[in-house]
């Protein structure tokens, strides 16, 4: 079975077959696009709770009288699924101020969407710093 036929299966097989030593029939190039792959998805998979987390925190802060458990749990939530992302991969904590920039733009428009609040309402640049994303409480009050 190949990998476009069946990925879990060659994923399997793959694998059964590095731990035994033979690479001979291995596809390595595509095994090496697979490892790059995952990767690449784990980064992608932070920045996503990154822009979750903030856009929830411009709601929390600039609509404090219409704060809700459920905003509560989408901040904490989120900053659980970073700290895990983190944990199990901690050469993506250099990337955090690269992909908070990069982030921070969609959190805002979803912000204004949400909110229905001017885009003056939100700064241009996130303000909360990278201490206060990760900290469960203090970005909250």
């Amino acid at each position: 079975m190949n990998h476009d036929q069946d990925f879990y299966h060659w994923t399997i097989n793959s694998a059964q077959q590095l731990r035994a030593g033979n690479i001979a029939g291995l596809d390595l190039i595509r095994l090496a696009e697979e490892i790059e792959a995952t990767g690449r998805s784990e980064k992608h998979a932070l920045a996503s709770h990154l822009r979750v987390l903030m856009l929830h925190l411009l709601k929390w802060h600039y609509q404090p009288a219409l704060r809700s458990v459920s905003w509560q749990l989408s901040i904490t939530n989120a900053r659980d699924e970073i700290a895990e992302l983190l944990e199990d991969n901690p050469s993506l904590n250099h990337t955090l101020p690269e992909m908070i920039n990069r982030r921070y733009p969609a959190a805002r428009q979803g912000a204004m969407i949400e909110t229905g609040l001017a885009a003056t309402t939100f700064p241009l640049v996130c303000p909360f710093s990278i201490a206060q994303l990760l900290v469960n409480e203090d970005a909250q009050n």
